[in-house]
C-alpha cells in the first residue's frame, strides 16, 4: 500500500525509511491472511504480554527505568487491558466482508490501513503499546513504536517478547518493530511522515506533532478530570471508588480525578470517609510547600509525577504529613486558572477539592476547570439520580460521564460497563481531537462499501417536510 509523500513532510531519515520498508513487506504478508490467522496474531500479541512472568519482568523495568507508578498496579493494568481488549477482539470481524445490510444493499469489507506510527508515552510503556499493536494487528497492519525515550527499555522488551511468539506461529517479526535508540524528535517526526496512520498518546506536543505531520492521524486530548459528589451519593462508596481511582498507579492514568466538586450538604461526611480511606487534608501553609514543590517554575515538576503520595509529602518537606502515610493528599481550592494549578492536571495522587452548594453550581465549577484544561475527557458523578448524568452529557463538554465507578479504571473500559477497552480516548473537539470514542480495532481499518441497487424508496416533499409546510406554509 503505497503512502503519498506529504510537501510537508519531515526530513528523510534512512533508518526510519529502513523500518517503514520493512514493515510494508511484512503488512504485504499480512494482507493475505484470513481471519483465523489474524486472531492466532493477536492472540499471541496479547499472551505476550499477559503471560504472569512476562507480565511482571515488563511491570518491573517500566518502573525501574521511568521512575512512575508502581509494579503491582502495573501488573494488573497490563493484564486486565490487555485481556479486555482481547474480550472485546474476540470474535470481531476484520477481514473481508464484516457487514451485510441487504435492505440497503450495502455490504462492507475490512481493509488496512496500512503501516501504523504508534506514539506512546513513559506513564504506560507496556500496556499502551500492546493495546496499540493489538488494535493494528487486528487490522493486518504493521505498526512501528515510537515510544517515550524512558519507555524505551520496557517497549523493546515487550517487542522481544511479541517477536518470539511470532516465531512460534510462523508470522513476520517485522509486523511489530520500534524505533531505535536513541530515540529523538527528528526519527519521530520522520515516521509520522512515512507511515499511513499515526496514533498519538501522551504530550500534547506528541499530538500536536501528528496532527502537524501530514499523515492521517488520531490523538487524545488532555486530561484533567472533574468528579461532582452530590447529595444523593452513596459516601462511603463514592470515597473508596475515589480513593482507588486516584491511587492506581500512582495516578499516572489522564483518567485519574484531578478535582472533587463536593456538594456542601455531603461535604463534612465526605471528607471524613476519605480521610478514613487514608486521605489527608493539607491546612493553608502546607498547600503553599506543596505547590513550590509541584510547580517550581509554572511547569508540573517530574518530582512528583506517579509519585506516591508519602514521597510527595517528604518531598515538599511536609515530614508531619508524610509520617502519616497517606495514599492521597487533599487541598482546598475555590479557584480555576493558570494563578491556581492546583485546578489542572497533576499526574499524582494529589486531589482538590471544591465547594458547590447546590448541583448546579456543581455544573458551573466543572465547566471553568474544563475551560481551563481537560475539555472533552470525561467526568465523574457519584449519585443516585439518573438524570444528573444526562444532564452533565447533555451540558459537560465531556466525551464520557463515568457513574459511581472508579473513573480511571472505568474510563478506558472496565468488565463492569460497556465502554472499549482502550488505553486512548478520544475527546472530541472540545479536546482538538477527531474523535470522541474509546480508540478500538475500528480506527485502524479502512472500510470499503459495496452499493448494490434496490427498489427505489424516494419521498415525496410532504413526507420530509409536512410538518414544516403546516406550521409555516409553502411560501
Amino acid at each position: 500500500m503505497p503512502h503519498a509523500q506529504h510537501p510537508a513532510a519531515a526530513p528523510a531519515n534512512p533508518e526510519v525509511a529502513a523500518l517503514v520498508a520493512r514493515a510494508r513487506a511484512a503488512q504485504a504478508v499480512a494482507n493475505g491472511y484470513d481471519q483465523v490467522r489474524v486472531d492466532e496474531l493477536v492472540s499471541a500479541a496479547g499472551w505476550a504480554i499477559i503471560e504472569p512472568v512476562r507480565n511482571r519482568a515488563l511491570a518491573e523495568l517500566a518502573v525501574a527505568d521511568t521512575g512512575i507508578g508502581n509494579v503491582e498496579d502495573k501488573v494488573r493494568k497490563n493484564h486486565r487491558k490487555t485481556l479486555g481488549l482481547l474480550r472485546d477482539l474476540h470474535g470481531a470481524k476484520s477481514v473481508g466482508v464484516i457487514m451485510e445490510d441487504a435492505a440497503n444493499g450495502i455490504t462492507e469489507i475490512a481493509r488496512p490501513v496500512g503501516v501504523v506510527c504508534a506514539v506512546t508515552p513513559s506513564t504506560n510503556p507496556a500496556a499502551t503499546p500492546a493495546n496499540k499493536i493489538i488494535n493494528a494487528l487486528k487490522g493486518r497492519n504493521a505498526v512501528i513504536i515510537a515510544p517515550s525515550p524512558k519507555g524505551w527499555a520496557t517497549c523493546a522488551k515487550l517487542l522481544e517478547y511479541i517477536h518470539a511468539a511470532f516465531d512460534r506461529i510462523g508470522a513476520p517479526r517485522d509486523l511489530v518493530q520500534v524505533l531505535p535508540q536513541p530515540i529523538g524528535k527528528a526519527a519521530t517526526l520522520a515516521l509520522m511522515a512515512a507511515c499511513d496512520l499515526v496514533v498519538a498518546t501522551g504530550s500534547q506536543a506528541n499530538v500536536r506533532a501528528a496532527y502537524a505531520s501530514g499523515t492521517p492521524a488520531f490523538g487524545v486530548g488532555a486530561g484533567n478530570v472533574a468528579g461532582i459528589v452530590d447529595e444523593t451519593a452513596d459516601l462511603p462508596l463514592a470515597a473508596a471508588r475515589i480513593l482507588r481511582s486516584k491511587t492506581f498507579d500512582n495516578a499516572t492514568s489522564c483518567s485519574s480525578e484531578n478535582s472533587l466538586v463536593v456538594l456542601d450538604a455531603v461535604r463534612a461526611p465526605l471528607m471524613a470517609a476519605l480521610h478514613a480511606g487514608g486521605a489527608v487534608l493539607l491546612n493553608a501553609s502546607q498547600k503553599a510547600q506543596l505547590q513550590a514543590l509541584m510547580w517550581p517554575q509554572g511547569k508540573l515538576s517530574s518530582a512528583v509525577i506517579g509519585q506516591s503520595a508519602t514521597v510527595i509529602a517528604q518531598r515538599a518537606g511536609l515530614a508531619e504529613v508524610a509520617a502519616l502515610q497517606p495514599r492521597v493528599l487533599l487541598v482546598e481550592e475555590d479557584s480555576v486558572g493558570e494563578e491556581h494549578p492546583f485546578s489542572g492536571e497533576k499526574l499524582s495522587p494529589v486531589l482538590s477539592v471544591y465547594a458547590a452548594a447546590n448541583f448546579e453550581q456543581a455544573m458551573q465549577r466543572v465547566e471553568q476547570i474544563y475551560a481551563f484544561q481537560g475539555a472533552g475527557h470525561s467526568v465523574g458523578l457519584h449519585s443516585a439520580l439518573h438524570q444528573r448524568a444526562l444532564d452533565l452529557g447533555q451540558r459537560l463538554p465531556v466525551s464520557r460521564v463515568i457513574v459511581d465507578q472508579a473513573h480511571c479504571i472505568a474510563t478506558g473500559g472496565s468488565f463492569d460497563n460497556g465502554l472499549p477497552f482502550s488505553l486512548s480516548m478520544g475527546c472530541g473537539t472540545w479536546g482538538k481531537n477527531n474523535f470522541s470514542d474509546n480508540m478500538n480495532y475500528r480506527h485502524y481499518l479502512n472500510i470499503t462499501r459495496v452499493a448494490r441497487p434496490i427498489p427505489e424508496r424516494m419521498p415525496s416533499e410532504d413526507d420530509v417536510l409536512g410538518s414544516y409546510f403546516a406550521q409555516h406554509g409553502r411560501a
